[in-house]
């Protein structure tokens, strides 16, 4: 029998309000930063500000599981979602997206070998822990500020300090775990990971269980971006290039425009972001792609005199999950720019026929989508 069997379900059901109280059931979400005081005063603040601010932002793009954000708690994010809890299944899901893309680009960042901030996160421990809590909680809005009250937000954050000996970690409260069966749970962790026992005694609390899981292994998922070159060591990576008659800037103002996407991307037809952060790495944008919707986010930007390099993640690819996309640009001279792309993935089906001709589908549409920017940059240089 699962837990749903054996123990009270009331926490776990929307309607479950107290009679005398404005509380409401949800899951408390609480991605942290490790390392971060540590990174930032050796760092130093006006250095590292903008690279954290970057971790966060992509924190909380990395949300597919439709979470509130509450705040930002200086090195970590507080989410809540109220209603009936999400299987642990979803949770799981949750952690390891936003794991990934955390460690994804803090490798984009590490590889600017020739940064001051690179060098710093060489020897950095900068991770991710996160912490997963159910229970009731209230919503107040202070100055035009939502501020989540009650015993279960305090003990959500009460969890960040506990006893386990790893600083990239997901921990479920109990009273998370008692929302689901103990099948569920087993066959969230047996592929990849190991599900651990804890407890830890807190003051005015007394002592919470929970169990929990290292992040660790997922690091074998992390995209190596140093040399994406080799075919035999790197064989999820494609690319295709051409050379086009405007200059490297130019013609990557027309790249990271989103609104300009469709008119060059094959199978493209509309474009959905944030207009007020439309310049800002971390940025996500969802497109409608042939009968589809991917979500793309833009991740780094490098600009040198002779060589600029933009990146972006793909997300909702359910062929190709885990995807970058690289765009090189090389200038030629003041009036042609080199551009190639690449696009790695991480292959998660065996099957070979299938990769093969998705492969090819891939290579085509890289190939197209690729001439057109070429029009397009050329049409639009000459007609400024």
């Amino acid at each position: 029998m699962g837990l749903l069997d054996k123990r009270s379900t009331t926490a776990a059901t929307p309607d479950a309000y107290s009679d005398d109280d404005d509380t409401q059931p949800a899951l408390i979400f609480i991605p942290d930063i490790s390392g971060f005081t540590k990174f930032v005063n050796e760092t130093g603040i006006q250095q590292s500000r903008t690279l954290i601010a970057d971790l966060l932002e992509i924190i909380i793009e990395a949300n597919i599981l439709d979470m509130k954000l509450s705040e930002i708690q200086g090195d970590a994010v507080l989410f809540y979602r109220p209603g009936p809890p999400p299987s642990v299944q979803e949770v799981i899901n949750q952690c390891k997206q936003i794991f990934l893309d955390f460690q994804n680009y803090l490798r984009i960042v590490e590889r600017d070998r020739g940064s001051s901030l690179s060098a710093s996160l060489a020897g950095s421990s900068l991770t991710l822990k996160v912490v997963v809590h159910y229970g009731q909680l209230s919503v107040t809005l202070i100055r035009d500020h939502i501020k989540l009250m009650g015993k279960d937000v305090i003990i959500a954050h009460r969890l960040l300090k506990n006893n386990v000996d790893s600083n990239e970690y997901v921990l479920l409260s109990e009273s998370f775990l008692q929302t689901q069966t103990e099948e569920a749970i087993r066959q969230s962790f047996s592929n990849w990971t190991q599900l651990r026992t804890g407890s830890t005694h807190y003051e005015h609390l007394g002592e919470i269980q929970y169990r929990y899981a290292y992040l660790t292994p997922l690091r074998l998922l992390v995209t190596n971006h140093r040399s994406l070159d080799s075919s035999k060591k790197y064989p999820n990576t494609f690319s295709s290039s051409v050379t086009i008659k405007a200059p490297a800037r130019f013609v990557l103002r027309i790249i990271s425009n989103f609104r300009l996407k469709p008119a060059w991307v094959k199978g493209m037809t509309n474009v959905y972001y944030d207009t007020t952060k439309a310049n800002r790495m971390g940025m996500a944008y969802k497109c409608n792609l042939n009968r589809g919707q991917i979500d793309i986010q833009t991740v780094q930007s490098f600009i040198g005199e002779d060589y600029i390099e933009y990146v972006e993640k793909i997300y909702n690819f359910r062929v190709f999950p885990n995807a970058l996309l690289f765009f090189y640009l090389t200038v030629v001279d003041s009036q042609h720019t080199e551009l190639s792309i690449k696009f790695h993935y991480s292959r998660v089906v065996k099957n070979r026929f299938f990769y093969f001709y998705m492969r090819r589908r891939m290579k085509l549409f890289l190939g197209r989508s690729l001439l057109n920017l070429k029009s397009l940059c050329e049409k639009m240089y000459q007609q400024q």
